[in-house]
């Protein structure tokens, strides 16, 4: 399982590292690119920002009901093997 996250994981940062390489030399550049779409880095930063001042407390909130459910579940599941 963890084999196979870190493959994925692996795969997808080369593939990254390919299309970054190809576009750099189609002269292409993420600037560029927010440019057209009518957005700066600043303000693609600060989305960021407000997404995870949104995310985080809902994720501890939530994290606060499922992982002592998670491990009642898994205290009661029978013996493997």
């Amino acid at each position: 399982m963890m084999f196979r996250l870190l493959s994925t994981a692996f795969k997808i940062g080369i593939a990254s590292l390919i299309t970054g390489v190809v576009l750099s030399y189609l002269d292409i550049s993420a600037e560029r690119v927010l440019a057209e779409v009518g957005m700066t880095p600043e303000r693609v930063l600060v989305y960021l920002q407000q997404g995870l001042e949104w995310a985080l407390p809902n994720l501890v909130l939530g994290s606060m009901v499922i992982v002592p459910v998670w491990i009642v579940i898994y205290l009661f599941r029978p013996p493997r093997g």
